[in-house]
Parts: structure tokens; C-alpha cells; sequence
């Protein structure tokens, strides 16, 4: 008996749609268009900042208080060769991410704790309404007596600075799952810690994302509030320094570096979102 030929065809995966691809070309045209109107934007207001100094200069004799961006620049390369910036820069950084730890460690799971419970929500409503409605500044104080001048008070500043915008969106984003879905995953057998895990917080993902973006802001005010008023070290206490001493390249320079870094983590959360949010339907615009 002779076995029959049969004709291998390799296996070729299927070529997108055309109406896919376009989709997909027309995507990234608007996020490059968007990344280029946003790059003008800002080389725009460095022309201008670049300007102002000397347009003041012309018109009061000095510019005592200005400093353009390219001296800023200069000054930024100087601290950070001579390594003169690392020292405050890393206790800073140090204040701002324990801070943001504990901020995350406690806030989440808390507003997923009380967006799944009534009796919780209506014990913690006044509380949470009272200390996010009251300015950070009024605690600092008592903070101080507490915790000192070291990095403790900073590390206390920025995690009840962070605390309540995390917790806050946490627990809006669970209160607003779709019932719906729930029941659905419930009718299959799903215990509580299913639904949660399953059902709600993937749901709730857009509101904490928008709740880490707002905590990271606080902190980073938080750790400039602290240094500024009640820390003997760090980034903000070499911008008063400077300050004092009428070196408003170096006060600018530290401003730089609180923008950068802000903008740094907001850029690392975008990405992340991105990441765990491509089950979702794209948004308009996308």
C-alpha cells in the first residue's frame, strides 16, 4: 500500500483588515500629533522664559530675580556633575517614596474595603470628609512635635497628603462596578474575594489610576510643604538656602528637577495603565 502525498502548507498568520490597519496608522498619527503640539507647547514657553529675563533687564537695569532656562541648564549640569544636588535629592527621594508606600499600602485596600461595605462607608464617610476637606499645612505642627525634624515628618506629610486622593477614587470606582456583573459572577459561585479580585477592581481600574495620579502630586507637595517649613535637609531645604542667598538660578534648578520627577512617575503610571486596561473599549479620541 503507498501512502498518499500530501501537500504541507506552512502555517501563515492572518493579515490584519485593511480597516484594522488604517484604525491603527490613524492611532498613531494622533499620538504623534499629540506629542508634537505638546513638545511645541514647550519649547514655546522656553522661548519666552528665555526672553523675559533680558526684556526686564531692559526695563528695570537688572534682572536680579530672573534667570533664563539656559543658565538653569547650566546650573542643573553643575549640581548634578560636582554631585552636589544627589545628597539632598536622594532624601527627597527617600521621604517621597515611603511615603507614597504607606499612602498605597493602606489607602487601596481600605477603599476597596469600604466601597464593598455599608456599615464601613457610613462609619469612615465623616472622618474621610473631614481630613480631605482640612489643608495638610494645619497638620504640620503637630507633626513636627511628634516625629521631629527628620525623615519621619516628611515620610508623615507625604502619606496623609497621598492617603485620601487614593482612597477617596479608590472607593468611588468600587461603588460604581455594575451590579450587573457582580450578580453574574455570583450566580457562577463566586465568593466575595473572587468578586473583588475578578469584577471589581479591574472595574474600578481607571478611577485608582486617576487616584495614584492625584496621590503622586500630593506627595510631591507634601515633601516640598515639609522641606520648606519643617525639615533641616533635602531638595527644598537647598532651594530656601538658595533663596535666602538670592541664587535664583539654583531656586529654579530644584524646580526643574520637582517637574521632571512628577512628570517622570505620571509618565510610568500612563504606561502602566495602558498596560493592565487593554481589555477595555477604546475611548474616544484614542
Amino acid at each position: 500500500m503507498t501512502e498518499t502525498n500530501r501537500l504541507e502548507v506552512p502555517f501563515a498568520p492572518a493579515a490584519a483588515p485593511p480597516e484594522e490597519m488604517g484604525e491603527i496608522a490613524s492611532r498613531g498619527g494622533r499620538r504623534l500629533q499629540s506629542f508634537a503640539l505638546g513638545l511645541s507647547g514647550i519649547v514655546v514657553l522656553l522661548l519666552l522664559w528665555e526672553a523675559v529675563p533680558y526684556l526686564v533687564t531692559m526695563k528695570a537695569g537688572t534682572r536680579l530675580f530672573f534667570t533664563p532656562p539656559s543658565e538653569v541648564a547650566i546650573t542643573l549640569w553643575n549640581l548634578f556633575s560636582t554631585g552636589v544636588i544627589w545628597g539632598p535629592l536622594g532624601v527627597s527621594a527617600a521621604g517621597f517614596a515611603v511615603g507614597l508606600a504607606i499612602a498605597i499600602a493602606v489607602g487601596l485596600p481600605l477603599g476597596v474595603l469600604i466601597g464593598r461595605s455599608e456599615t464601613l462607608d457610613a462609619l469612615c464617610e465623616p472622618f474621610v470628609t473631614a481630613f480631605n476637606a482640612t489643608p495638610r499645612l494645619v497638620f504640620l505642627p503637630i507633626v513636627l512635635l511628634w516625629f521631629g525634624l527628620g525623615l519621619w515628618s516628611k515620610v508623615v506629610i507625604v502619606a496623609f497628603g497621598a492617603f485620601f486622593p487614593l482612597l477617596i477614587n479608590t472607593h468611588e470606582g468600587i461603588r460604581n462596578t455594575d451590579k450587573l456583573l457582580i450578580n453574574v459572577v455570583r450566580s457562577f459561585g463566586a465568593k466575595e474575594w473572587d468578586i473583588i479580585r475578578l469584577v471589581v477592581v479591574p472595574n474600578a481600574l481607571p478611577y485608582i489610576i486617576t487616584g495614584l495620579r492625584l496621590a503622586i502630586g500630593r506627595a510631591v507637595l507634601g515633601v516640598v510643604v515639609s522641606e520648606f517649613f519643617g525639615s533641616n535637609e533635602g531638595l527644598g531645604v537647598m532651594m530656601v538656602q538658595a533663596a535666602s542667598q538670592y541664587k535664583v538660578n539654583i531656586v529654579f534648578a530644584g524646580m526643574i528637577v520637582f517637574m521632571a520627577l512628577s512628570l517622570a512617575m505620571t509618565g510610568l503610571l500612563k504606561v502602566l495603565e495602558n498596560r493592565l486596561g487593554r481589555w477595555r473599549p477604546q475611548r474616544i479620541g484614542e
